[in-house]
């Protein structure tokens, strides 16, 4: 028995590797509290466990924003106390030494602000990376179905460094624009309430403006944002079918696909951005003509002698700092309704529940015997468009049941059900006489094992693919035994570094026979209780499927194995073939008992044995 084998290779030397979670990793914050109505509440929320850190960068760039009005008047005390007097009490150097200082200090405190702000902000936007990528792990594979890859990663690249340069930039500058207005304010108040009040003449005009911009442009930002994601789809669906472009020579067609979708986004972009320019115009003549009024007022008062020559230079300078950044904070609204978006954006993908793994009712103790009945079974992907229909059959543990059918017939539907990657419509689904409902999903999941007719493997070396899966650390003996098993040792080893070999993304390093093997290696080291293969030999040649048969025959006793296949051949071992056409059962029995109906079986029996035999004839002939 492989299970004994395994069980007993792994007190021998254990295998260290990276994908086994000894420890599972604790995310901070569940980004699913900050779902909410109102983009900004949602924030706020998101912010958990950084408020006080920003609160501590606003007072930081409260004090830099002191500093830098202390300098103007500083400069008026200078021109109006300490030029005008014949003999001053005070050095020029102690004065100089002043300025110095306030400048010094406005430097620390804008950097320790900035430092904190941009801290806080990275760690923010690893927040929203983690939750974001767990998300993503848990949703369900109905989800998954409806959403394009690429416009996954735009959310999780681009809308989150949209998210991250409002906490580590316009937070924080929103802040400083509050102090420098409030600050610089009070300042001209001081030296004359009047001029004070003419820096606030156009101030709702402004304000105004930017809210309008606000909406407008966010909504055109959305829009470009959607965009980006289809042209990353685009992207990413040439890079994954790049084999297939080159084979049936499409560049010049997928060029031009992606030309279409690149100008689309052109074009939004440079809608956009116009949109953007033309707040800038619109705010400078607000501005400039606000600078003007409090100049001409200025100047005034001192003529008239309301106002020191002094405290009229500090007011050119403060009037700036009044007026300069309110035009800002527009910018700042502007720039704050993209992240806000992008925010949006990756608030929808949990705006769907997690899959619930550990919901169920029975726990059963220990692994399962095997034994699943289906009892008039139904499934639609969509309401009132079924793909399965009345299915009723019986598995004692440990048999193999293949399942024959043409494409689209729905047999590997059929068994994305066991799992629980679908949940059924219709009918009822027993393991070991337990509803298949009130099972876990993990717990099926843990002793399902399922070769895929496209295996995948990732971009690591051949020992930790065929690792994957086990939840355990595996020894390299039970690597090697796996391996013999699916007869894929022996190339293995032809490699240079053997099982250290990397492969490469998607397996290209290996032929896509070698691949399938090492698959099934990672499947059968999980060692599960219910084997699905689905369609698991298509992709290798008849004696290397002849040799994994050989080597599965003794592992598939007292595992209930379900095989889906195209093939006659494959199927002809198993206890129960059941042939499926348009999603309902159409026959089912042995081999030997189907050969010998009239009926789909036989048809498709007898067309493949003559192409074999043709075949088998030709290369006798060469």
């Amino acid at each position: 028995m492989f299970s004994c084998i395994i069980t007993r290779l792994g007190r021998k030397n254990v295998l260290k590797r990276g994908n086994v979670n000894t420890e599972n990793k604790i995310i901070d914050f569940d980004l699913t509290q900050a779902k909410s109505k109102s983009r900004f509440a949602g924030m706020w929320r998101m912010m958990s466990g950084y408020r006080l850190r920003y609160f501590g960068a606003i007072m930081l760039q409260g004090a830099s924003t002191v500093c830098k009005t202390s300098v103007y008047l500083l400069l008026a005390w200078f021109i109006d106390d300490w030029l005008t007097q014949p003999k001053p009490a005070m050095p020029i150097w102690n004065i100089a030494l002043f300025f110095i200082l306030l400048a010094l200090g406005e430097g620390f405190f804008s950097f320790g602000a900035n430092t904190i702000a941009n801290h806080a902000a990275e760690k923010l936007a690893k927040r929203l990376r983690d939750n974001l990528y767990d998300q993503i792990q848990r949703l369900p594979f109905s989800w998954h179905a409806q959403t394009d890859t690429g416009d996954l990663i735009q959310r999780a690249t681009s809308d989150i460094d949209a998210v991250r340069l409002l906490f580590s930039t316009e937070a924080i500058g929103i802040g400083r624009i509050v102090f420098l207005f409030v600050v610089n304010f009070v300042a001209i108040y001081r030296i004359h309430p009047a001029l004070a009040r003419t820096t606030l003449i156009i101030l709702p005009l402004i304000l105004v403006v930017a809210v309008f911009f606000f909406r407008y442009i966010g909504k055109k930002y959305e829009i470009y944002q959607n965009q980006d994601a289809v042209l990353s789809t685009t992207l990413q669906e040439n890079l994954t079918g790049v084999r297939v472009v080159k084979a049936f020579a499409r560049q010049d067609y997928e060029t031009q696909k992606f030309e279409r979708e690149n100008w689309k986004k052109y074009l939004l972009g440079r809608n956009l951005l116009f949109s953007e320019a033309l707040f800038w115009p619109s705010t400078d003549l607000l501005c400039g003509i606000q600078m003007a009024i409090s100049f001409l007022t200025g100047a005034y008062y001192t003529i008239d002698g309301l106002v020191s020559l002094g405290d009229f230079v500090a007011f050119l300078a403060l009037i700036i700092w009044v007026i300069w950044p309110i035009r800002n904070m527009g910018r700042l609204i502007v720039q704050t309704s993209r992240a806000f978006i992008s925010f949006q954006r990756i608030m929808e993908i949990f705006s769907t529940d997690k899959e619930p793994l550990e919901q169920g009712s029975i726990m059963p103790e220990g692994e399962p015997k095997g034994q699943i009945t289906f009892e008039q079974v139904g499934f639609e992907y969509q309401p009132g468009k079924k793909v399965l229909e009345n299915i009723s059959f019986s598995v004692q543990p440990g048999q193999s049941v293949a399942i024959l059918g043409s494409t689209g017939s729905g047999k590997t539907t059929l068994f994305n059900l066991l799992p629980r990657f679908y949940e059924y419509t219709e009918g009822s689904i027993r393991l070991d006489n337990n509803p298949l409902e009130q099972i876990p999903r993990s717990y099926l999941r843990r002793h399902i094992g399922i070769i895929e007719q496209e295996p995948f493997l990732f971009s690591r070396t051949i020992a930790e693919n065929i690792a994957y899966g086990a939840g355990r650390e595996v020894s390299r003996d039970e690597i090697e035994q796996a391996a013999k098993a699916a007869a894929i040792h022996e190339s293995i080893l032809a490699f240079e570094k053997g099982y250290d070999t990397m492969v490469g993304e998607r397996g290209v390093t290996l032929s896509g026979g070698q691949k399938q093997r090492v698959a099934i290696a990672r499947t059968l080291l999980k060692n599960p209780r219910i084997l699905i293969m689905d369609d698991a030999t298509s992709s290798v040649d008849t004696d290397t499927e002849a040799e994994i048969r050989a080597s599965l025959q003794s592992l598939m006793e007292n595992r209930t194995t379900f095989i889906i296949t195209h093939r006659v051949q494959s199927s002809m071992n198993a206890d129960l073939i059941l042939v499926m056409d348009q999603g309902r059962i159409v026959q089912s029995g042995t081999h030997q008992e189907l050969s010998e109906q009239d009926g789909l079986y036989r048809k498709i029996f007898r067309i493949q044995t003559q192409i074999e035999e043709e075949l088998a004839q030709e290369l006798s002939n060469e």
